[in-house]
C-alpha cells in the first residue's frame, strides 16, 4: 500500500476506540493526522471534526476517520465542507460500499454501536477499497450543491 496520510478526530465517545485505530494505521504504513480529542471529558465533537475535514480539502490528507457516539454529529459536521463525502457505517458492507459506490473520503463511525473489533474491520475495509467509478462517478458528480 502506497504511504498516505489519514485525519482522524472524535469527540469524547469516540475517544475510547481512537488510538487502536491510529495503531491499525500506522502498522499498514499510513501516516496519521491525530486531531483529538485526547480523553473521555465532554467536548464538542465540531471542534475536532471541522479540522479533519480542512485538512482534506487542502490536500493534506487523503481520507478521514471520525468517531462519536451515533456518528450522526460527526457525519452532519463533516458534510458541511463541499471537498467531503463523510458516511456512516456499521457493517463492512456499507464501509465497502461508501468507497465504492459514494467515493467517500470520510468514514464516521459510530462507537456506542459497533464493537472496536468492527470499527477496526470498517476502517481496514475503508481504506483499501477503491471507487469503482464508471456510472457510480456521474452521481457523485452531482453531489455538489450550489
Amino acid at each position: 500500500m502506497k504511504k498516505r496520510t489519514i485525519a482522524i478526530g472524535c469527540d469524547h465517545a469516540g475517544f475510547p476506540y481512537k488510538n487502536s485505530i491510529i495503531t491499525l494505521l500506522e502498522t499498514k504504513g499510513i501516516q496519521v493526522l491525530d486531531l483529538g480529542t485526547n480523553s473521555t471529558d465532554s467536548v464538542d465533537y465540531a471542534d475536532f471534526i471541522h479540522p479533519v475535514a480542512n485538512h482534506i480539502e487542502a490536500g493534506e490528507a487523503a481520507l478521514g476517520i471520525i468517531l462519536c457516539g451515533s456518528g450522526n454529529g460527526v457525519a452532519m459536521t463533516a458534510n458541511k465542507h463541499q471537498g467531503i463525502r463523510a458516511a456512516i457505517a456499521w457493517q463492512e458492507d456499507l464501509a465497502s460500499l461508501a468507497r465504492q459506490h459514494n467515493d467517500a473520503n470520510v468514514l464516521a463511525l459510530p462507537v456506542r454501536f459497533v464493537s472496536e473489533e468492527l470499527a477496526l474491520k470498517m476502517v481496514d475495509i475503508f481504506i483499501s477499497t477503491e471507487f469503482e467509478g464508471g456510472r457510480h462517478e456521474r452521481r457523485v458528480d452531482k453531489i455538489a450543491c450550489c
